[in-house]
């Protein structure tokens, strides 16, 4: 069984999901296909995805009995003696992101000042 999830993507890449796997809601895609189909439809995935963020949930052969992969998520996944957990960053925290810088962009410099 494979599970993606995708946020804010682009919808060519949602069409192009759903010729292996069935969208059951807006951005959630399930279905089983082989371990090397899942490992192409995730590198498309992450090729893909622009801005938007993507995880993939699998069953294998462990204690859990799945295993997951993120894609520009906050959340990030962490082994714990032989369990995959997930660390969420602290509320408050500084994000990971550098801020924008300030002033003007050189596009805007140009358009204004015909340049």
């Amino acid at each position: 069984m494979t599970v993606i999830v995708l946020t804010n993507c682009p919808a060519g890449l949602r069409g192009f999901l759903t010729r292996w796997l069935l969208e059951i809601s807006a951005g959630v895609f399930i279905g089983n296909p082989s371990a090397r189909i899942r490992d192409l439809l995730w590198a498309e995935v992450q090729q893909y995805a622009d801005q938007g963020r993507a995880l993939l949930a699998h069953t294998t052969n462990n204690e859990q009995g799945f295993t997951f992969r993120t894609h520009d998520h906050a959340w990030h996944p962490v082994d714990h003696e032989g369990l995959t957990l997930i660390r969420r960053p602290k509320p408050g925290s500084p994000s990971t992101t550098p801020p924008p810088k300030k002033g003007w962009s050189n596009a805007a410099k140009r358009r204004r000042f015909g340049r």
